[in-house]
Order: C-alpha cells, then sequence, then structure tokens
C-alpha cells in the first residue's frame, strides 16, 4: 500500500508539473483581436496579435471556418482579401468592398496545443439615403397645429432622428421598421402649435447614424397671422390745439397683407367734415367738440384687429401784446426813462441818490438862469 501510494503520489505531481509548464506557456502567448466596424462598400482590416510567440503558427478563419490566411499564404481564392503584414508577432489582412454578406465572427487561430482562437466580429454598417421630410400643409395660420414627418430608409443599424426649430430643439415621436433584407427605416412625426413669429423659421431633420455626418433636411415653415395695427399722429407734431389740422395714419402689418383698412370714432360719428383717404385720416379746424376716440381696423383672410387714438383738443394758444404809454396827445407810445445823475463834490458823476437835506428856503431869484443837472427827463417819442 505504501509503494502503491507513493507511486501514485509521484505520477499525481508529474502531471500537475506538466500542466503547469504548459499553462505557463499558453498563458505566455496571449492571442488578441479587435473587433471590426465597416462602412459598406469600404476597407476592413483584421489584426491578430500574438504576445511572446514561440514560432507558433497563425492563421485567420472566415466565419465558415475557412482558412483565409496560413502564416503568409492565402488558401482562399477571394483576391479582396490581401496580406498587410506578417510577422511572428502579427497576422494582419484587409478586406476592401466590403458587402453585407462579409459580417461575421472571423477566427484568429494559434497553433498550439490546444490551438488559442480569438474573434474579431465584423460589423458592416449601411448608412440611409437623404432624409425625405414632408407636412401636413404647406400654409398654416397662426394657432392651428401642423404636422411633419422625416424619413430615413435603407439603413444598418437604424438611424435615429433628431428635430431643430432654429436653434431649439424639439422632440418628435418615432417608428422603427425592419425589413426583409435587415435593413432599417425609420420616420418621426413632430406636431407643432405655429404663432406668427414662426413664419419664416427653419425647421431641420437631423439623422445621426455612426455611418454619415451632418445628414439632415429642412424646410422654412409659411405661417398666416391677422394684421398687426399702429395709428401715427403725422400733424401736429405735439398738442392738438382748436383751429388746427389733425392727420394721422394707419399703418397695418399683416400675412397677408390687409386687405381692408377702414375709421371710425367709437361711440360717435366722424365729424362731417373729416377726409378718409384709405389709411389716412385728415380733420382741418379742430374744435373741442372733435374729442373722442378714434380706431383704425385692418382685415385679411385671417381675422381683424384694430389700434385706437385718443384725441383731446387743447385751448388754442394765447398772445400777450407789449406794453404801452398814452401820451399828452392821447397817442400811444413805448415808455422811455432814464436814471438822472448826479455829480458828486469832485465833480464825478454818479448814479447814487443824493442824501436828504433840509429844504432851503425858496430863493426869488435864480443865479445866472442856470438849472441844476437832473438828468434826462422821461419822454416819449
Amino acid at each position: 500500500m505504501a509503494i502503491t501510494g507513493n507511486g501514485s503520489l509521484t505520477i499525481s505531481l508529474s502531471v500537475f508539473v506538466i500542466s503547469a509548464a504548459f499553462l505557463l506557456k499558453v498563458e505566455g502567448q496571449n492571442l488578441g483581436t479587435d473587433n471590426v466596424s465597416v462602412i459598406e462598400g469600404e476597407m476592413a482590416t483584421i489584426s491578430c496579435r500574438v504576445k511572446n510567440n514561440d514560432d507558433s503558427v497563425i492563421q485567420l478563419l472566415n466565419p465558415n471556418r475557412q482558412t483565409i490566411y496560413f502564416r503568409d499564404v492565402r488558401p482562399l481564392k477571394d483576391s479582396r482579401f490581401q496580406l498587410v503584414n506578417f510577422s511572428d508577432n502579427e497576422l494582419r489582412v484587409s478586406l476592401s468592398n466590403v458587402s453585407l454578406s462579409d459580417e461575421g465572427r472571423y477566427v484568429c487561430q494559434l497553433y498550439t496545443d490546444p490551438p488559442q482562437e480569438a474573434y474579431a466580429d465584423i460589423t458592416v454598417l449601411v448608412p440611409p439615403g437623404s432624409p425625405i421630410m414632408d407636412s401636413q400643409e404647406d400654409v398654416v395660420s397662426e394657432g392651428n397645429e401642423t404636422e411633419l414627418t422625416c424619413t430615413a430608409m435603407g439603413s444598418k443599424p437604424a438611424a435615429s432622428i433628431r428635430w431643430m426649430k432654429g436653434e431649439q430643439e424639439l422632440t418628435g415621436k418615432m417608428t422603427v421598421d425592419e425589413t426583409y433584407d435587415g435593413m432599417f427605416t425609420v420616420t418621426s412625426r413632430l406636431r407643432l402649435t405655429v404663432s406668427k413669429e414662426d413664419d419664416g423659421a427653419p425647421v431641420s431633420c437631423i439623422i445621426d447614424h455612426p455611418a454619415v455626418k451632418d445628414l439632415r433636411a429642412q424646410r422654412y415653415l409659411e405661417v398666416l397671422y391677422q394684421p398687426e395695427v399702429k395709428i401715427v399722429q403725422a400733424f401736429p407734431e405735439g398738442l392738438t390745439r382748436e383751429g388746427e389740422n389733425l392727420e394721422l395714419t394707419c399703418i397695418a402689418k399683416g400675412k397677408p397683407q390687409p386687405h381692408q383698412i377702414s375709421w371710425l370714432r367709437v361711440d360717435d360719428d366722424v365729424p362731417s367734415h373729416t377726409v378718409i383717404t384709405g389709411s389716412d385720416l385728415f380733420i382741418e379746424n379742430l374744435n373741442k367738440s372733435y374729442n373722442g376716440t378714434y380706431r383704425c381696423v385692418a382685415s385679411n383672410a385671417v381675422g381683424e384687429a384694430y389700434d385706437d387714438y385718443i384725441l383731446f383738443v387743447y385751448d388754442a394758444p394765447t398772445t400777450i401784446p407789449a406794453p404801452t404809454t398814452l401820451n399828452l396827445d392821447n397817442t400811444q407810445g413805448e415808455l422811455s426813462c432814464n436814471a438822472g445823475h448826479y455829480k458828486q463834490d469832485n465833480g464825478v458823476d454818479s448814479m447814487q441818490r443824493p442824501k436828504k437835506t433840509t429844504p432851503k428856503k425858496r430863493e426869488t431869484r435864480r443865479s445866472s438862469g442856470q438849472t441844476p443837472d437832473t438828468g434826462t427827463p422821461c419822454t416819449t417819442p
């Protein structure tokens, strides 16, 4: 029993040592590759890489496990496969003009015992065709809802669709249909309530797909809206006063352009001598009986709108006459008066009034007929 046990132990140890050595050898020869995504019609490259190769043979197999390359030899008679690089550490092969039938799992194989395998999945991408954009109606009135559709056909994988109105991103409802040949058709529907500000706004559907960039369709919204009305006082520039004239202009814009513009006076008749010419209203010789609210109404196929002007007539301006005086001969004239000059002791004229003194007794005679210098008297022209 002891011998048998020792013999079994010896055999077990030997197997363990051999297995460990094999594992070290296999783990030392790491085989690797990468998955490949390629656009239909373009070129794919498969790389089988070996780390620390000990002269083991590398080969590449197709999804049907047919040998494409054995070392640097190509047994498969498909000239689209070409050798790019062969060395102890790499086998690199290109496949040109890739088609959907080339899609699948390719096998990198290293001839060890047992053989090692690594797998490269080739995914063929098919870009969608140009998107088709359509609308429920070409022209829509403000406040109404419209629907836009965008379709991306014949892609693999399925595309996704985004919507933009100007710089604003919108959300549509997307449906995906798969065709018999594995292709996908994607349709997105966008429902949108429009306003007059949307007139002329660009709406784009943008296709996102790994095989294509910047694929989009665009159209511009055409929105009809009722008029916008504004009354402008063309004359006078300032206050409206009695006796003056008044001229008003009605500015109306809409889509379509307003086809009718009319004037009225709210709660009363327009003055009888008012002249209305299209969008202009003219009233001459204003008086306060014309006070009130004047309205301009504009209409088009969408609706009508108006603007009001409140007229308030102020008093006519008054003028203040220049002051006048009455002459001795009962004629009017302007009063002119010069201040008197008084001579000081030093002989210099002064505008200062002399100090009051006690009046002297009146002399019976004047000397030399002279009169005091009392200045120029007040005169009338």
